[in-house]
């Protein structure tokens, strides 16, 4: 690698909520970059990303729902995107059911 900083511009220098510091990373080289990296990740394999498929989620549907007072109160006390969150506790749910009852 070299000291070189990474990468293209783009116009969109300022990030959003819960999004990258697109314009401190592209002041960066690519070794401070890795150095902010968790200590999990130091020995993956140079390969590790080889075999890895881009995967797009699907749409979100606009919704009304209604849910007990106290589910909804827990999920909005993990903090923000609790709405991500119960949908991923939705998903998990219906994968499960799916694994035990698959349709022909």
């Amino acid at each position: 690698m070299s000291g070189k900083p990474t990468g293209r511009r783009s116009k969109q220098d300022t990030p959003s909520r819960g999004r990258a510091d697109l314009r401190r990373l592209r002041g960066m080289t690519e070794e401070e970059i890795a150095g902010t990296s968790p200590p999990e990740l130091e020995d993956l394999p140079d390969d590790f990303w080889d075999d890895a498929e881009v995967v797009v989620p699907p749409p979100k549907e606009a919704i009304s729902l209604r849910v007990d007072g106290d589910v909804l109160a827990w999920f909005r006390a993990q903090g923000p995107r609790y709405q991500t969150r119960m949908n991923a506790a939705l998903r998990s749910y219906m994968n499960a059911v799916r694994r035990r009852n698959p349709v022909p």
